[in-house]
């Protein structure tokens, strides 16, 4: 998580607002403000933030220099745009029918296998993760800096030994290396695991138990419908 000002290029603004064409179940409104602030949103809605690590939001807005930038902090100029985001699978609002989804079975088979088995994760859960985190769009970044199929904060990267997170087979050997470790500090536990993954472990140890955050309640519920479906194809 950054603090201060974080700029984005206008390239990579594109990847954010760039899914693939499933993420498009959850399509992005454009809000026009009565005083007249645009909003891009994917999240039902908008106006009330929830509490949850994954919500996002970004603003959009011309510096001194005229160059586009992005910022976690409102800027002090009051012509900007307000982009709000967050994974996919964590929207409590959500459309989508997690039963019958499309599935997503041939990206990364031998990506995913190959990491699955040098950490001992049932292959099944990382391509549901995956499915939950990014939609197996694999330039996904989120304006706080989560990047990646596996959507890796650049801190966890880093500790994981992930030299580019937006390289897929590096992202997903980061993020089932991950996963790996919330499962053995949760005891096997998936769902105890999963809400780690989305919430961190923290807040799962604090609450003893998936934390009553009503995004990664859903994610909980949703990675493991993906979960089963994946392990029966």
């Amino acid at each position: 998580m950054t603090s201060g000002k974080t700029f984005i290029t206008s390239t990579l603004a594109l990847l954010l607002l760039g899914f693939s064409a499933p993420v498009a179940a959850d399509s992005i409104k454009r809000i026009v403000h009565p005083d007249g602030r645009v909003e891009y949103t994917n999240v039902n809605g908008s106006g009330q933030k929830r509490a949850s690590t994954k919500d996002e939001v970004v603003y959009r807005y011309r510096d001194d220099n005229g160059v586009i930038a992005y910022s976690s902090v409102q800027p002090a100029s009051t012509n900007f745009d307000v982009i709000r985001f967050h994974c996919y699978a964590c929207d409590p609002d959500s459309t989508v029918d997690w039963r019958t989804t499309p599935l997503f079975l041939q990206p990364y088979r031998d990506e995913i296998r190959t990491a699955a088995r040098e950490f001992n994760v049932d292959p099944a859960l990382v391509r549901a993760v995956i499915h939950a985190e990014s939609a197996f769009n694999d330039q996904a970044l989120s304006p706080k800096g989560a990047q990646g199929l596996m959507q890796l904060m650049p801190a966890t990267a880093e500790e994981l030994g992930v030299g580019n997170a937006m390289v897929a087979p590096e992202n997903i050997r980061g993020g089932v290396n991950y996963l790996a470790r919330m499962l053995k500090r949760f005891d096997g536990d998936i769902r105890l695991a999963t809400a780690a993954y989305n919430a961190g472990p923290g807040a799962v140890g604090r609450h003893g138990g998936i934390p009553p955050y009503a995004e990664t309640r859903a994610y909980v519920e949703r990675v493991g419908i993906l979960h089963e479906r994946y392990a029966s194809n």
